[in-house]
């Protein structure tokens, strides 16, 4: 099983986009449906990636579910408020033998889109750098396509896997 951990991580980046999403008060509902989401970042090799996932409201429960569960035990911080259609936040999360400390800055656009800034320092520096600027930008793009279920992703390469099967650690 040597695909089980780009999986897990992909399980938990998928995760981190709507983890930001939530806070001490209830998390925003995103409208159910397929969704677009574009991550890129400053690195120069960075070309950004695109995917695309059918999402429902118990989707965006259990990952947020999920993601919470993983940054309260890799994370001594994890600080985020919502305030209108702006969200801003920090977190402090060790993985790897080096410390990952973010700040992020989230504008949401009612229940059909969203963009978040994230600004990380990585100590000690990893080979890739110390500093990452990062934005992911997630749009809603009409109802789900025929035959996809909630969970349903669609990777860069083209590939689908189910993110509910793989949070539930099943196959995706």
């Amino acid at each position: 099983m040597a695909h089980a951990k780009p999986i897990s991580m992909l399980v938990l980046a998928a995760a981190a986009v709507l983890t930001p999403l939530a806070s001490a008060q209830d998390y925003p509902k995103l409208k159910p449906g397929l969704w677009e989401l574009k991550r890129s970042s400053d690195r120069p090799d960075d070309r950004g990636q695109s995917t695309t996932m059918c999402m429902d409201e118990s989707l965006q429960r259990e990952m947020y579910d999920m993601g919470r569960g993983a940054m309260s035990g890799m994370c001594s911080k994890h600080d985020f408020k919502i305030t209108g259609s702006r969200g801003s936040g920090e977190s402090v999360c060790s993985v790897n033998g080096s410390t990952y400390h973010s700040r992020f800055t989230m504008t949401i656009n009612g229940d059909v889109a969203y963009r978040t800034e994230v600004e990380t320092r990585v100590d000690p520096p990893t080979p890739n750098g110390s500093t990452l600027h990062s934005v992911i930008e997630a749009r809603y793009t009409g109802p789900c396509k025929t035959g996809q279920r909630p969970g349903d992703m669609t990777l860069p390469n083209g590939q689908t896997i189910n993110m509910r099967q793989a949070l539930k650690g099943g196959r995706p």
